[in-house]
């Protein structure tokens, strides 16, 4: 009988090794040399005699090609052997009376020393643990039982960096793993061009090592957390933090030449590429910046579209006021019809004015000229920026006439927030927060209360019940989100007719600035009573701040 359960044994062997070609997952059993070589093993530890689980033992001392990564056997040599073992397993109670098997713990797997042959017959058997003497091998390279030949590559660059860079020793428990070979050289040349940037740049006497935790510390961490926070890996569920951090930093500066300028945020950069591969979610803007408000600044990055015509220029007179309460970078926008106009007098003369503007205003600014469809432009370039300040000469009339308006094609599809400015530029003292409970009016309760907190913005939140479903209640929601972060604001519930209401509200109450939501999802109900926001965008003479 356990001659014919090693014939079986091996049928199974044979049909594995075939389908292995089919699925590309190797059913070799791994090496404990070629493990010990290339993740430079050393340190060994006795850790006695304990149960290990069967499914985790991977490899072998010596004997890693007479067995497939189950333990089937391979060799039909091994028959008498095999089936020697596996009588005297049978003859007790399940091998009870067989001496334990030696094994090599290397992180979470094992490899056999001696008993590979109890450990073949016990995995036929459907055991789940068997009994060993363990000497744990030292490494700081996360080894799991699904392991694969090839991933030893990985694993061997992995302990070469972190030998080279003593990053164990400097930042303990650190991940960073990757699933890409040559992944590690390009993480070396960030840190030897960190460590030229302190010794030329800034004068420090730094070593290799300082060059390590400065870049880990200021340039890996912000970038990686954002990965994290910001759940980026869903959309890459077969990557790593590290491989998608290493693809950001490559892509960062190929979108800094295509675009014209400098990317300062890491998110901004990871926003762009992943607009191009998924359409980003209503909120994500408010997600991303929910913990980082309260310790900086919530718009470092300005996108101001500009004609060239006069009017235009209140949008970067607009932009100027909110920059030198951000500590903004502002990043100008001109478009032209072709290659042949960027040269032009007139182009030109956009892009000096601009930066001699911001120049005098103490602003870091600078303006590219682009070719192309505005709209397009504008809805592309606004991904690396936190908002979009626009010069509104022409809005949306009402009726079907507002579907093809250019600035409602801004409005639905930028992924930033936008202020439109349809006369001089206003410091935001006093802002009206029209607020209906929907998802949109919730993101721009998020900026009111910035402004209310940062700017010292008086605050008003205005419902209209006419005409809608709303509650009376609606407000209880603002109220309790401002208590918490403690802004006072007067509250207005009217039944009155919402659009004319607001208007006149505003006037009355001198506000500033108008916060609302964009567009709503009912676009016949929208051509039959009309849009609040394209209403606001025709009369309103104080800018409108409109969220996504």
């Amino acid at each position: 009988m356990a001659i014919h359960d090693f014939q079986s044994a091996r049928q199974r062997a044979a049909i594995q090794e075939i389908l292995s070609r089919f699925t590309g997952k190797s059913t070799q059993l791994l090496s404990y040399e070629d493990v010990a070589e290339k993740l430079k093993l050393r340190i060994r530890t006795e850790r006695g005699v304990q149960h290990i689980p069967i499914d985790a033992i991977v490899g072998s001392v010596g004997r890693n090609t007479e067995f497939t990564r189950t333990f089937l056997p391979r060799r039909a040599g091994d028959q008498q052997r095999w089936a020697n073992v596996k009588a005297v397993f049978m003859d007790t109670d399940s091998g009870s009376n067989l001496p334990p098997i030696e094994v090599y713990k290397v992180g979470e797997v094992y490899f056999v020393i001696d008993g590979n042959h109890r450990v073949s017959i016990a995995r036929q058997e459907k055991l789940t643990t068997i009994e060993a003497r363990v000497i744990e091998v030292k490494t700081d390279i996360p080894l799991t039982p699904d392991v694969q030949p090839d991933d030893l590559i990985i694993k061997a660059e992995y302990a070469e960096f972190l030998e080279d860079t003593r990053m164990m020793d400097l930042r303990p428990n650190v991940d960073l793993s990757v699933s890409i070979p040559g992944q590690y050289e390009k993480l070396m040349s960030q840190i030897y061009l960190q460590k030229f940037i302190m010794v030329e740049d800034q004068k420090l006497n730094a070593s290799l090592q300082d060059a390590v935790e400065a870049w880990y510390d200021n340039i890996y961490i912000p970038l990686a957390e954002a990965i994290r926070d910001r759940g980026l890996l869903r959309w890459f569920p077969d990557r790593t933090i590290t491989d998608l951090y290493i693809w950001i930093a490559e892509n960062r500066t190929a979108l800094e030449k295509e675009q014209g300028w400098e990317i300062q945020s890491d998110i901004a950069a990871t926003d762009l590429i992943l607009e191009r591969s998924v359409k980003s979610e209503p909120g994500s803007w408010r997600k991303a910046r929910t913990a980082t408000r309260y310790t900086d600044h919530l718009f470092m990055d300005i996108l101001i579209p500009l004609s060239g015509y006069e009017e235009s220029w209140d949008a970067l007179d607009q932009a100027i006021l909110i920059a030198q309460h951000e500590n903004a970078k502002l990043h100008g926008l001109h478009i032209v019809d072709s290659l042949d106009d960027v040269e032009k007098s007139n182009a030109q003369g956009v892009k000096a004015h601009f930066e001699q503007t911001c120049k005098d205003a103490g602003i870091e600014g600078n303006l590219v000229i682009d070719v192309g469809d505005i709209t397009r432009k504008i809805c592309d370039r606004a991904v690396l920026t936190d908002l979009v300040i626009v010069k509104i000469v022409h809005p949306p009339m009402g009726g079907l006439s507002s579907l093809s308006s250019p600035f409602r094609t801004i409005i639905e599809n930028s992924s930033r927030p936008l202020i439109t400015v349809p006369a001089k530029a206003r410091d935001f003292k006093r802002a009206l927060l029209a607020y209906d409970g929907s998802d949109r009016s919730k993101e721009a309760l998020f900026v009111a209360t910035y402004l209310a907190e940062i700017w010292k913005t008086e605050l008003i939140v205005f419902t209209a019940l006419d005409g809608t479903r709303l509650k009376p209640d609606v407000q209880d929601y603002v109220r309790r989100y401002l208590d918490i972060h403690e802004v006072e604001a007067d509250y207005i519930v009217t039944d009155q007719d919402s659009k004319a209401y607001l208007k006149s509200t505003v006037d009355e109450r001198q506000a500033d600035l108008v916060l609302m939501g964009g567009y709503g999802r009912s676009v016949i109900r929208e051509m039959v009573i009309g849009s609040t926001l394209d209403y606001m965008l025709r009369e309103s003479t104080v800018p409108t701040f409109i969220c996504r």
